[in-house]
């Protein structure tokens, strides 16, 4: 090997540990965020300011809005 070939393995080498790194980055579990430890669901439901409306019946809501699926070109791997 000539000594031009050695710095063009490390800049190939370099390049595809950067595109596997970014490619994985993405990767993970799709949902909400995780609770804290110790939280409970007490602490989420606190009561309404006195003088407040009352909370709005299921019905009387509009239906929520779906997003858009968000596809990326490596989602071949996980579908």
């Amino acid at each position: 090997m000539s000594s031009m070939s050695d710095p063009r393995l490390v800049r190939i080498a370099v390049i595809g540990a950067l595109v596997a790194a970014l490619g994985l980055a993405g990767c993970g579990r799709k949902g909400g965020l995780d609770p804290p430890p110790g939280a409970t669901a007490a602490a989420d439901q606190a009561a309404p300011p006195p003088g407040a409306a009352p909370p709005a019946s299921p019905d009387a809501l509009p239906p929520p809005v779906q997003p858009l699926p968000r596809r990326t070109p490596i989602d071949w791997l996980i579908d």
